[in-house]
């Protein structure tokens, strides 16, 4: 008998999931675009290092991934707890999905940003951030809202 899911679970494979499906659509999208991975990961990173984050090589990206993880796993548990309370939230997946993606992505870009360390303006492009959205509605989302059903269903 498969065994039930527990919070933790939850919070740890949509988290991670989201996180996964996430960065990797951002470091393929920066490289079609001529930015290499470790560079994207140090603009990760330079929302807490600032500018010093382009110069620190190798460990300054590492540490933008971790930053970047650890924000996944942030932003999963904070729609869990939010559903666990009003379960309606996670009631119709995709429409739960593109409505914390399309909040994930406005409070990164025009709260998160702008107060973070973050060195440069917070720019409109209507193809990257269209692209940017679909990626946070549908590979970091979408996998929250499934991890987190997994554990509502059976409470």
């Amino acid at each position: 008998m498969q065994q039930p899911w527990s919070t933790t679970r939850a919070i740890l494979t949509g988290g991670a999931l989201g996180g996964l499906l996430d960065i990797l659509f951002a470091i393929s999208f920066a490289g079609y675009n001529g930015l290499p991975p470790e560079r994207l990961l140090q603009v990760v990173a330079s929302g807490a290092l600032g500018k010093a984050a382009f110069t620190g090589g190798m460990p300054a990206a590492a540490f933008g991934l971790a930053c970047h993880f650890a924000l996944s796993f942030v932003w999963m548990a904070i729609f869990f707890f939010a559903a666990r309370r009003i379960p309606a939230l996670a009631g119709k997946p995709l429409l739960a999905a593109v409505g914390y993606g399309l909040l994930v992505f406005f409070t990164m870009r025009l709260v998160v940003l702008p107060l973070s360390a973050f060195p440069r303006p917070v720019t409109f492009n209507a193809f990257s951030w269209g692209m940017d959205i679909l990626s946070h509605i549908f590979l970091f989302s979408l996998p929250i809202v499934w991890a987190t059903r997994k554990v509502l269903r059976r409470s």
